[in-house]
């Protein structure tokens, strides 16, 4: 099993943190960019096309809230069940960078951020 550690490279694209979760801790999943499991997820293929990083990054949809594919139907779903707040997430990224964002979340030993 792998630890939990503070890499950036492991905020995923939609502004969770693949390094605290239990599919890339279990080593069942490579954290969303190394990922080609995740081939159907809109919001990877959107950032990837755009050249950025993350949501976060994003010019076109300031708040992701407004954006429909980061806020779609099956993301409200899940976000309830797991009780995650990824426009929370990004905005965060935004405030502290993805760097200070990757240290937050390890030390919380979270992948995201609670819904409120």
């Amino acid at each position: 099993m792998r630890s939990i550690v503070a890499e950036p490279a492991l905020v995923a694209c939609c502004g969770l943190y693949c390094g605290a979760c239990p599919s890339y801790l279990n080593g069942k999943c490579e954290g969303c960019r190394k990922s080609r499991k995740n081939g159907w997820c809109a919001v990877k293929k959107c950032v990837e096309a755009s050249g950025i990083r993350t949501c976060a990054e994003c010019a076109r949809y300031p708040d992701p809230a407004q954006c429909k594919k980061f806020n779609n139907f099956i993301s409200k779903v899940m976000g309830f069940v797991l009780n995650s707040n990824r426009a929370a997430c990004v905005a965060e990224i935004k405030r502290v960078g993805p760097k200070v964002f990757a240290e937050e979340m390890a030390e919380r030993r979270r992948r995201t951020m609670p819904r409120s």
